[in-house]
């Protein structure tokens, strides 16, 4: 991938998918993986400084995100935060209930969020949780007002993506938090794709539960964490038995070298998001703008103003994403989330937005990020346009052939 000004031969536009391990990361990870012996659970000096590095990234992620560094549980990435989030409140709720209270058993979710928060719910309403299923807009937001009339007292958990790993729009989620803090409701929050790009308090929001991804924000695969509110303490049950490493709640050794990558990758999101965020939108907007001068009748998914920096979901009427895609190999990019399975079918996001299945099967994510430049962007533009152009040309003649004798 070409990351000076130059022109490219290949664009890289599925940061939303992975984002680069930044070469700043790899470089304090690499003493790590090249001579760091010492295992974090063991008594002696090598485990020792394995602990202080692994302490200090689990402040760095902290801070990142406004939280005590105490409430940060190292896991594997946001899919095992996600599960441990939903199942380990959930689990702890009927192992340990509240003498004299109704048992709070339902669980609200959006039908948009992340395949491993709905895969969860429907393992949780399977064991006997009442779990609600909240309609969006069609921008793709939640209305408060649904989410205030589906609270009740029984209600134990909200889960609400920050940043949607489609079509990017921002929940208002402030106001989601405030509004379960007053009713004495969990909140969580899966904002892998929101951390480093936009700003996030966990206390200014009231979020009692976040969970984050190491390769969403330039850092390594294989790592992520979930925040835990200390302070009234929200109490799990663990996903995983065994040593009892992670305050008991994520026990495993932990991978020194990731967790330090992470670490890395929190501390220069925090140092640059302002600027960064302001440059991708840049991009993105010149991506946008040429695009739909180019190619008529393109449709943007999801709301505008509310929107990560570098997210673009656009629907090519009359054409199919896997045809696009196919005819457009020097650009990377995807038809929606890169963590559920590789068969092609229009995205349950989109089709909860309101788009037909013809619509939805024509929508194709651009993701731009730290290391997008001008020149591939205005690659981009004319890969996809002719690439649309030529397509539609096709189809044209395919249509209005005479059939076969």
């Amino acid at each position: 991938m070409e990351r000076g000004g130059a022109a490219p031969d290949r664009v890289y536009l599925d940061y939303a998918g992975f984002a680069p391990v930044d070469p700043r990361v790899l470089a304090v990870m690499r003493p790590f993986l090249e001579a760091g012996i010492g295992n974090p659970s063991a008594p002696h000096s090598l485990g020792a400084e394995a602990r202080e590095s692994l302490e200090a990234a689990r402040a760095k992620v902290a801070r990142l995100v406004g939280g005590a560094s105490s409430g940060i549980v190292f896991t594997s990435g946001a899919t095992e935060a996600n599960n441990l989030a939903l199942k380990g409140v959930a689990h702890f709720a009927r192992a340990h209930p509240i003498a004299g209270r109704d048992p709070r058993h339902q669980i609200i979710v959006l039908t948009t969020e992340h395949k491993c928060v709905l895969e969860s719910a429907a393992a949780l309403q399977r064991e006997g949780f009442a779990v609600s299923y909240l309609p969006v807009e069609p921008d793709g937001l939640l209305a408060l007002d649904r989410l205030e009339a589906a609270l009740s007292e029984r209600t134990l958990l909200v889960s609400v993506m920050a940043a949607h790993n489609e079509i990017g729009v921002i929940q208002p989620i402030a106001e989601i938090g405030a509004l379960c803090r007053e009713r004495g409701v969990l909140f969580h929050t899966d904002a892998a794709q929101a951390v480093g790009k936009i700003p996030l308090d966990v206390e200014a929001m009231k979020i009692d539960l976040m969970s984050i991804s190491g390769h969403k924000m330039y850092g390594p695969k294989g790592v992520g964490a979930l925040y835990i509110r200390r302070r009234p303490r929200v109490r799990l049950l663990p996903l995983i038995d065994g040593g009892g490493q992670e305050r008991g709640l994520r026990s495993g050794t932990l991978p020194t070298p990731l967790c330090v990558g992470i670490g890395r990758a929190a501390a220069l999101a925090a140092a640059e998001m302002e600027g960064e965020a302001a440059r991708i939108r840049g991009l993105r907007d010149r991506l946008q703008a040429n695009l739909m001068r180019r190619v008529g009748g393109l449709y943007i998914n999801g709301g505008i103003e509310h929107r990560l920096p570098g997210n673009l979901n656009l629907s090519f009427p009359g054409l199919t994403a896997p045809e696009l895609i196919e005819a457009c190999p020097s650009i990377a990019m995807s038809t929606g989330s890169a963590c559920t399975s590789a068969t092609v079918e229009p995205s349950y996001v989109l089709r909860a937005l309101g788009l037909s299945e013809a619509l939805a099967n024509a929508s194709i994510r651009l993701g731009l990020g730290r290391f997008t430049t001008a020149a591939e962007v205005d690659f981009a533009v004319d890969a996809l346009s002719a690439a649309a152009t030529r397509l539609s040309a096709d189809r044209r003649v395919t249509e209005g052939a005479e059939p076969p004798t």
